[in-house]
């Protein structure tokens, strides 16, 4: 469902991500980790048609997302880490805009709405303006837009920022679901390896812009001397990085 080809991303002298080839199936729940600055986001940025790629190709659904990104991003539901919303509009009329954008029709739209606000909790305050959100609003704000068009591809960065404890529990079973249910498939970068050890299918490693890791949970465990949890492969893996933040890259 989501397909990498050397994708390559230059900024000057840096090389930000370096012939990333991957493949992940439909309805597989995938999680990207790697130190600040390793080069998730830009991936993601790729992934999403916010960054053309120096070289290389990135493909939703075996689409192109360069040649073709208007029939690609329909395939995509996006939440980046610190979502830009408009804060001058009520949480009701910033769905409106979202449908609009992908030309979902009115009773459609209304049904899915009610549906998804319902589901995540924003009932209360859905007729508010924006700007009185708080940061777990805003994020819970930004996956029901996400999932307003009914995406098989939702790309995630860092979703946990402003969760507390029962949204994240929330959201964390309500994509697995959807990935075993409906064949969702999540691409989350998260800096979270409990979690990331707890709900991933696969799991990727990036390191200085280069995929160092790649497979199933067992499998990422398997690379390490001895045994141990997630987290100690990941630094042992990532060990010559200064400091592990549990922020991502910006």
């Amino acid at each position: 469902m989501i397909r990498t080809e050397g994708l390559t991303k230059i900024f000057g002298e840096k090389v930000a991500v370096k012939n990333l080839t991957m493949e992940i199936p439909r309805g597989t729940f995938f999680c990207f980790l790697g130190p600040n600055g390793a080069g998730k986001t830009t991936t993601i940025k790729m992934l999403t048609g916010l960054m053309r790629p120096t070289k290389g190709r990135a493909f939703i659904g075996g689409i192109d997302i360069q040649e073709n990104p208007v029939e690609a991003k329909k395939l995509i539901g996006f939440v980046p880490d610190h979502p830009f919303l408009y804060d001058k509009l009520t949480g009701r009329e910033f769905l409106k805009f979202v449908a609009g954008l992908y030309r979902i029709s009115e009773p459609e739209y209304k049904e899915r709405m009610e549906e998804l606000i319902h589901l995540f909790e924003l009932t209360q305050v859905i007729d508010e303006l924006i700007e009185d959100y708080s940061h777990g609003m805003r994020q819970k704000l930004s996956f029901t837009a996400c999932f307003l068009h009914k995406p098989e591809v939702v790309i995630v960065d860092e979703p946990w920022v402003g969760l507390d404890p029962k949204n994240i529990r929330f959201v964390k079973n309500y994509l697995k679901e959807k990935t075993r249910s409906e064949e969702l498939t999540v691409f989350m970068s998260t800096h979270t390896l409990g979690i990331a050890e707890e709900i991933a299918d696969i799991i990727g490693i990036i390191h200085n812009g280069s995929l160092c890791a790649f497979g199933s949970v067992e499998q990422i465990k398997a690379l390490s001397d001895k045994p141990g949890n997630l987290e100690d492969v990941f630094l042992e893996l990532t060990k010559d990085t200064d400091e592990v933040s549990m922020r991502d890259e910006k």
